[in-house]
């Protein structure tokens, strides 16, 4: 292929980075050539981020060199970056709330001044051309703060697309798409590739690397450990290199049962919410997954079973009682619990200490009325720390120094502590590395046969197939087809796109 002859488009050699006294970087090399998708990959905390902070000219490098296309570099910064035609997708959006999709895409790419004159048509028609490139359904002149997650990273997509560049970084691009809109970007990649441009893709989805990368490079502890060409190296090899050990079944099998029915909903529906007619139930000690399409409604649905819009027909009944949640706060007396997919607005609150995250949602029960007890949530959240294996200095520790799979656990955490009877589980293992994940399907299969009924949402296919025990596929607000567990990833998809199979 033409990538394997093709001249070096960036080489880093011997790439170091410190902060204070933790190293994160010690001495990385890594290559891109021309028409190549070259995967990085390693663990949460692995380097990566600082590596790709590197590139882009956000941080400067304690030492190494940096060549484009055989020309050294110097000191770099994000503008001169750009201005050399390098751009990266970002895993977390960077956009303005309360301006367009079209404005936003406009202020990435246009050039000129403040004062300059604006084409609204023509902008606006350019920003359509790259949604559809990158298969968006929403028009342009949406609201970015009226777009879920995964539309706002298609958006990010798009503006790196129309920004012409020579090389692209992708830090996690598929964290929060479905299979339609992966296999759709997985089309503009290869493009890209037949194009000459040099991708550099991150994912801890290693099906995907498989699929798209030409070589892969692992990080472990700020060191480059390998790079291999991908058709040269397994999946299990590939995991060894990045954590250094083996790594347990990724999908643990159910261990027990389930017993009693705990959630049954009756043509439950939202129109606030676009959710309408559902209607299924739950049974203690069950995995329910939750699977579709972006905009399909499974966070809506769980957003809804939680009373942050509430149902306005249809019945709701827990342990055979019926409720009708109008708020967060009543759906938790009610004992039902929501880790939401957005960990950093919704999940963790960064600058507060692993203590005060634990207890936050049982504030009032830590610390009745005037009373501090400070020695009781410190308690808690030793106890949680054990129980989940938070790796982190102490309950004092701020969320801000925790890696995101440590951080999803302190989420979990949260609302375990308020002991649920229903958990909802919004993409729980979205961003984190191979580690994190076997250890999270861990601590949520054990919660199960603990006896606690599980609602999990989640766009990673072989995570809804390998964990569930009954699948349900929502499409335009409604549930398509309830499926058995492992059911085939054809048959799931067929029933997201609403055709017979």
């Amino acid at each position: 292929m033409r990538h394997e002859t093709a001249a070096p488009l960036l080489t880093l050699a011997g790439i170091k980075k410190s902060y204070g006294a933790v190293r994160a970087l010690q001495g990385v090399d890594f290559e891109l050539r021309a028409g190549e998708v070259h995967a990085l990959l390693g663990e949460n905390g692995a380097g990566k981020s600082t590596l790709i902070n590197v590139i882009t000219g956000a941080r400067t490098p304690d030492a190494g060199t940096m060549t484009l296309a055989g020309r050294p570099l110097g000191e770099l910064t994000p503008a001169v970056t750009r201005a050399l035609g390098i751009a990266c997708v970002h895993q977390q959006p960077a956009l303005f709330a309360d301006l367009t999709v079209a404005e936003n895409i406009g202020l990435r790419l246009e050039g000129g001044g403040p004062w300059r004159w604006v084409d609204w048509r023509r902008r606006g028609q350019e920003a359509e051309q790259l949604l559809r490139r990158v298969g968006a359904d929403f028009p342009a002149n949406r609201t970015v703060r009226e777009l879920s997650m995964p539309e706002q990273q298609l958006v990010e997509i798009a503006c790196v697309l129309g920004s012409g560049a020579r090389i692209i970084i992708m830090d996690e691009p598929t964290a929060s798409l479905t299979h339609r809109e992966q296999a759709r970007l997985f089309t503009v990649v290869r493009e890209l590739r037949a194009a000459g441009t040099g991708v550099i893709y991150i994912s801890h989805r290693l099906e995907e690397i498989f699929s798209l990368a030409d070589r892969v490079t692992v990080l472990r502890d700020g060191e480059s450990v390998g790079t291999q060409a991908v058709r040269d190296i397994t999946e299990a090899g590939l995991i060894k290199l990045m954590v250094g050990r083996e790594v347990a079944q990724l999908y643990p099998p159910a261990e027990s049962a389930p017993g009693e029915t705990v959630l049954e909903l009756k043509g439950v529906g939202c129109r606030r919410a676009g959710v309408r007619d559902v209607s299924f139930a739950v049974r203690a000690g069950e995995i329910f997954g939750l699977a579709g399409l972006v905009g399909a409604g499974r966070t809506e649905l769980a957003r809804t079973l939680f009373g942050l819009t509430p149902a306005d027909a249809g019945e709701i009944f827990l342990q055979g009682a019926r409720i009708h949640p109008r708020s967060a706060s009543e759906a938790v007396a009610l004992g039902v619990a929501y880790v939401p997919e957005d960990r950093r607005r919704h999940g963790v609150v960064l600058e507060m200490p692993i203590a005060h995250n634990v207890t936050m949602a049982i504030h009032p029960r830590v610390f009745p009325g005037a009373w501090l007890r400070f020695g009781a949530e410190e308690g808690l959240a030793c106890q949680a720390i054990r129980d989940l294996a938070v790796k982190c200095s102490g309950p004092d520790a701020p969320g801000s120094s925790l890696s995101g799979g440590n951080q999803q656990k302190v989420s979990l955490a949260r609302w375990l502590a308020t002991k649920p009877k229903l958990l909802i589980l919004d993409e729980p293992t979205q961003g984190v590395d191979v580690g994190a994940k076997s250890e999270i399907h861990r601590i949520i299969r054990r919660l199960a046969k603990e006896g606690l009924a599980v609602i999990m949402i989640s766009s990673d296919l072989p995570e809804v197939l390998g964990m569930s025990d009954r699948i349900g596929v929502m499409r335009g607000g409604t549930l398509s087809a309830i499926l058995p567990g492992g059911s085939d990833p054809h048959t799931v998809m067929a029933a997201a796109l609403g055709q017979a199979k």
